[in-house]
């Protein structure tokens, strides 16, 4: 029977069974106390791997590497992963570092250089500094609680790690699914957001998990909003080592949909923890649409409300300018009928079929003035529905990026 699905506080990708992981400070970024930009990810055993990466038309080589590998269908024993330096923008020297960079971390884990995949991150149009990198392959020590030492290995601009594990019972065996992410600018995904990766220890078949984690990714993920930009190295990778030795899941397994909620509700934890760490981000937006005439029309008015400049900028000033939601949603490209339309701010009730209701304007201040905004639509036409998780505009994500590189 399969259970319910339970957060693991304190949870970290190493929380899955069988897998090690450790980071270290090698100087691609510049010095403070404390701080990584290297990390190592290994599993004990083989796995059956899965991945989504960015869609922009100029990748970074590493990407490119990484598709390679996923495309040759063979297991995977861990990765590699450097912060500071994107590995992007540099000619056909990047993806000779990718590769080299792939071949130095299997030969550090003591596997193949085709079982390793390899992730950057950082400013675009500098070369990785491959003697750094060969050094932090073997300073790096891997250790089963290693996992917060790869979340802050992979962190830019973040304020601090992002780490989620949840566990659920399938076939009378517990499950771990865990995972990492960075990601606090340059966050308009157009396949999942910056980096994420994900650490199960159930049994998966491989075909199975390729085929579900693109939907998944664009109910989460690909549902996030910071700046309006997207990356050249987004990358989303799972890996599934069998390690809880649970019956193999497919896609005719009774434990198939258990799965498939367990790795939405881990990635929808691991997403709101991007959209909360929005450089300068003082507020997290969500943005939640139903009654859409279908899921595509649902997720095209959702994000288009978290991505609004105008109204992050009214949820910065706490100001419930409800305008600017139906100026987001009339420029979506979801249908809608105005004459239907309801809309909520924290749950208080300000547009009902179209038409403003009276509201405490002063209330609704107070509301928006604190860790959480929510806007609800209701468009009132089938069953569509979809969320999408953003945050506020200030004035130091200027500041941040004003000297990104300075």
């Amino acid at each position: 029977m399969a259970g319910p699905i339970n957060h693991v506080e304190g949870g970290t990708i190493t929380t899955a069974k069988g897998f090690k992981a450790g980071g270290t400070y090698v100087g691609i970024k510049t010095f403070t106390e404390d701080k990584m930009d290297m990390g190592l990810l290994l599993s004990d055993t083989p796995c059956a791997a899965a991945g989504v990466f960015t869609k922009s038309a100029l990748v970074s080589p590493s990407v490119t590497v990484n598709r390679e590998t996923m495309a040759a269908g063979g297991p995977i024993r861990g990765m590699v992963v450097n912060s500071g330096i994107a590995n992007a923008g540099v000619g056909e020297q990047g993806y000779t570092d990718a590769k080299e960079m792939a071949a130095v971390a299997a030969a550090g884990l003591g596997v193949k250089a085709e079982e390793v995949f390899v992730f950057s991150t950082g400013v675009i149009g500098v070369e990785l500094p491959m003697t750094l990198i060969k050094q932090g392959v073997e300073q790096i020590e891997l250790s089963d609680d290693g996992g917060n030492s790869l979340a802050r290995a992979m962190m830019t601009t973040d304020t601090h790690t992002k780490e989620a594990a949840v566990t659920v019972n399938v076939g009378g065996k517990e499950i771990n699914i865990s995972g990492v992410a960075k990601g606090s600018g340059m966050i308009h995904p157009n396949m999942a957001t910056m980096l994420c990766f994900v650490a199960t220890d159930a049994a998966v078949e491989q075909d199975f998990l390729r085929s579900i984690l693109p939907d998944i990714a664009d109910s989460t993920l690909n549902m996030l909003d910071i700046d309006g930009d997207t990356s050249t190295n987004d990358s989303l990778v799972v890996l599934a080592n069998g390690a809880a030795g649970n019956a193999v899941i497919s896609a005719g397994s009774a434990d198939a949909d258990t799965f498939r909620d367990a790795l939405m509700e881990l990635l929808v934890q691991l997403t709101r923890q991007l959209a909360q760490d929005g450089e300068g981000a003082t507020t997290l937006i969500v943005a939640k649409v139903e009654g859409a005439k279908n899921i595509a029309d649902a997720r095209l008015a959702a994000k288009t409300i978290t991505s609004s400049l105008l109204v992050k900028s009214a949820v910065y000033g706490a100001d419930p300018n409800w305008g600017r939601l139906i100026m987001a949603l009339g420029r979506s490209g979801a249908e809608m009928v105005e004459s239907k339309i309801d809309l909520y701010i924290n749950g208080v009730c300000i547009m009902e079929s179209g038409k403003p209701v009276p509201f405490a304007r002063d209330a609704v201040v107070a509301l928006m003035r604190g860790d959480e905004v929510t806007f609800g639509v209701n468009l009132n036409l089938s069953d569509g529905q979809a969320t999408a998780w953003g945050c506020d505009l200030t004035e130091e994500y200027v500041v941040i990026n004003s000297a990104y590189t300075t």
